[in-house]
């Protein structure tokens, strides 16, 4: 993993009071317009004592997190680019998703949304 994206997750993840955070892996999403992420939990992980670290780039989206179950009524949180989201402890394994991106041009990353999804997978 390139070094500056361990310090940017590591980073995040002790402002957000996960000091011991250190992921081995990174997931790269690209959102195309009215494509949207189902809720869904992140549970492949080994170790759920450790948080995930999401990263927006790109065209603006709405981030859904739910609750334990997937029928829970879910926050929506609006992300723009160089956002940043940390989630773990007792919401490490709530739904979350991302609703239908809207259309846009955003003046680096063009017509898209990239997510960087930073997580400890061994």
């Amino acid at each position: 993993m390139p070094a500056a994206f361990l310090e940017l997750a590591r980073g995040a993840a002790q402002k957000a009071g996960f000091p011991m955070f250190s992921p081995d892996a990174c997931l790269i999403n690209r959102y195309e317009p009215d494509s949207k992420l189902s809720l869904h939990q992140d549970k492949n992980e080994l170790d759920f004592d450790q948080p995930i670290v999401s990263v927006s780039l790109g065209l603006p989206a709405v981030f859904q997190f739910g609750g334990m179950e997937r029928s829970e009524k879910t926050l929506r949180v609006p992300v723009v680019h160089g956002d940043v989201v940390v989630w773990g402890g007792p919401a490490r394994l709530r739904y979350h998703g991302i609703a239908p991106l809207k259309s846009g041009v955003h003046p680096v990353m063009g017509g898209y949304r990239y997510n960087l999804t930073f997580r400890k997978a061994g």
